[in-house]
């Protein structure tokens, strides 16, 4: 006979089934340096078959990031470190690093560890690491640039003036303080004002953007809301593994995962026994998985909304929604991807990286040229509106440009200057921003963008950044 009170709610419930199994991170020994030949394997395939430097040039740019664990709210890291153990292997030659210029292959041994990559037209790099092919057919994706050959922004004719004596100045002392920088150009929403490369640079080279690809993904989710795809950023995530309306998930709104406050976190199992929990912000690039299932399968550790932690975790159910969004429409996938917005605004040098499952991975290294990365700043300097047509909805850029909280300067995927992180450039300065300090700078009131290009690893000199950025608002607005 059935207890009055059962210890368990009976009630049939066709919903669904509760929340996904947890991923759980490993966070021994072993799995941080798989984590370490992985990423480096990556790195080389992005330097040689993405961006296309020869091996000299890839080789003098490398610089060997180990693996570290997943930390917690307070932290940067947590546990042990390999980082001595990987830079004394790597100075005894214990490092060996082999790239297939035919296959677009690189394979990274660290002793008996090994890690590859391929990089295939249209999905970027893929991190294979210890497989031997994605799990995926990477076949060639149809893109249309119907405007191709009109004048940039909305073709890729570019017709740029030298540099001012002013800015050529900066410009000079800019680049010799920022080594790893691959070009900086200055735009207006009209033309490419002026642009300058390095040595290893070209106005035609693709480069990495890591979490700028953040504010490519929150515009396409502001085309879909333009498009009514999707209603409001303050709708609960509608990511396709979570189906419960009983489970905590169903709190995390869009907004949530745009800002960086869903709470998403995940078990972390220490070589020692310990179980805590830590916040993704690397393992979508170091672990060959599928980094949309991995992302729905994290555990909500905060109260969604309350907690600012920079994670990938979001931008990978945000990925995993446009996805399902492309897909029950009954859309070619990579084909509708790419057309909701950056071959809408004739990014064509523009491609994704792809998971190990095929997935356009949504949290970062995406790449592109200084000139298709500064189309999207025209985009956000006129209102959301490319080349006549109104492509996100009204007030988009103020909302995603703003930061709407408390204690962080963070927008939504953007970054904004309330902090004053750059003292002389205006408040509502705001900008795309990944690893290793590259940029896109949106300059409303000047009405300007700046894009930064910069190899991974080689950090930018922030106040000579800060003085260039200032010296071409005098010049150019």
């Amino acid at each position: 006979m059935r207890p009055a009170e059962p210890i368990f709610d009976a009630t049939p419930h066709p919903f669904g089934h509760g929340p996904v199994d947890p991923v759980v991170y490993d966070a021994s020994i072993a799995a941080l340096r798989q984590r370490t030949v992985n990423f480096a394997a990556k790195r080389y395939a992005d330097m040689m078959f993405v961006t296309g430097l020869d091996r000299t040039t890839a080789d003098r740019n490398f610089r060997l990031r180990a693996a570290v664990v997943a930390a917690g709210l307070d932290e940067r890291a947590a546990g042990v470190t390999i980082q001595a153990e990987a830079d004394a292997a790597y100075a005894a030659g214990r490092f060996l690093i082999e790239t297939d210029a035919a296959d677009c292959r690189a394979i990274v041994r660290w002793d008996e560890t090994v890690g590859q990559a391929v990089s295939r037209p249209g999905y970027g790099s893929i991190l294979l690491g210890p497989h031997r092919a994605p799990g995926f057919d990477a076949e060639p994706i149809a893109r249309r640039f119907p405007n191709a050959g009109k004048a940039w922004p909305v073709g890729d004719a570019v017709d740029a003036g030298p540099a001012s004596a002013a800015f050529a100045g900066a410009l000079d002392t800019y680049f010799a303080s920022c080594p790893g920088t691959y070009g900086v150009l200055v735009a207006s929403p009209d033309r490419v004002l002026t642009e300058r490369y390095s040595d290893f640079g070209r106005a035609d080279r693709v480069t990495p953007s890591w979490s700028m690809t953040k504010a490519i993904t929150c515009t396409v989710i502001g085309r879909l809301i333009h498009d009514r795809w999707l209603h409001s950023m303050h709708d609960p995530a509608p990511a396709p593994l979570w189906t419960d309306p009983r489970a905590v998930h169903r709190l995390i709104t869009l907004d949530h995962l745009v800002r960086m406050r869903s709470g998403l976190g995940f078990p972390v199992r220490h070589d020692d026994g310990r179980t805590t929990i830590g916040f993704e912000n690397s393992a979508v690039y170091q672990d060959a998985s599928n980094a949309f299932e991995a992302a729905q399968r994290s555990l909500v550790a905060t109260i969604p909304g309350a907690v600012f932690r920079y994670v990938n975790s979001g931008m990978n159910v945000l990925g995993a929604i446009i996805r399902d969004q492309i897909e029950r429409r009954g859309l070619p996938y990579y084909q509708t991807a790419y057309s909701l917005l950056v071959d809408r605004l004739g990014m064509s040098s523009y491609q994704h990286s792809a998971d190990l499952g095929g997935n356009l991975i949504a949290s970062g290294a995406g790449y592109a040229t200084a000139r298709d990365y500064a189309k999207l700043g025209v985009l956000y300097l006129n209102d959301g509106i490319w080349d006549g047509e109104r492509l996100l909805p009204e007030g988009w850029v103020d909302y995603a440009l703003t930061a709407t909280h408390t204690g962080t300067s963070y927008a939504a995927c953007f970054r904004s200057n309330s902090d004053r992180i750059f003292p002389d450039l205006p408040l509502d300065t705001a900008w795309a921003a990944g690893a290793s300090d590259q940029r896109v700078f949106i300059l409303r009131r000047h009405r300007l963008t700046v894009a930064v290009s910069n190899e991974t690893d080689h950090p930018i000199d922030m106040a000579a950044l800060n003085r260039l950025i200032a010296t071409a608002i005098d010049c150019y607005a």
